[in-house]
């Protein structure tokens, strides 16, 4: 036991520690400097603005900043934007990244998404106007016909035709109401 003691206290044995710790912090400076070199950490480029951007110009633009893009939603249609073109994207345009960093891009739609439409028909013009447009149609004109039902839906229409409840159509359509006038 004793030797062992004085093994751990020799010149040789300090040498060797010495020498080990100084190997290992010499390695572990070389593989952080191989990895900065390797991951390109000092190598940072701008994300463009791609706001507005048409689906069809972004792989060239995004290509030729080293970038590449993954499309991850196609949201509401929002007039703000033409169709199928660039509504916000992630990292945002003026952010800091490497080459060859993936950037996720939220499509405009090409238009509205299609609804059905309820059934309005027998109900007061109140309430089918509210149930109308609480689904996102908006309400067009308006005419009347003779019929002992003051202002109930007699008919629903779209572009002059006759509308059958559960067909579908793209949201914000003008729907035309035709109700009765109270006279028989």
């Amino acid at each position: 036991m004793m030797n062992f003691f004085k093994f751990l206290f020799s010149k040789i044995f300090l040498k060797q520690l010495i020498l080990a710790c100084f190997t290992l912090i010499l390695f572990i400076y070389l593989i952080l400097n191989l990895l900065k070199l390797i991951t390109y950490h000092d190598e940072l480029q701008e994300v463009p603005d791609l706001k507005g951007v048409s689906i069809i110009n972004l792989e060239e633009i995004i290509q030729a900043q080293n970038l590449r893009f993954e499309i991850i939603d196609s949201s509401k249609f929002t007039t703000n934007f033409p169709p199928l073109s660039v509504m916000e994207h992630l990292p945002d345009a003026g952010a800091l990244v490497k080459k060859n960093r993936k950037i996720y891009i939220t499509l405009n739609p090409a238009g509205y998404r299609k609804i059905s439409v309820p059934n309005v028909v027998q109900i007061t013009k109140r309430n089918a106007e509210a149930t109308l447009q609480s689904v996102g149609f908006s309400i067009g004109e308006i005419s009347y016909e003779n019929n002992i039902g003051k202002d109930m839906v007699l008919e629903v229409r779209y572009k002059g035709e006759p509308l059958a409840p559960g067909t579908l159509l793209q949201k914000t359509a003008r729907i035309d109401l035709v109700l009765g006038n109270g006279k028989k």
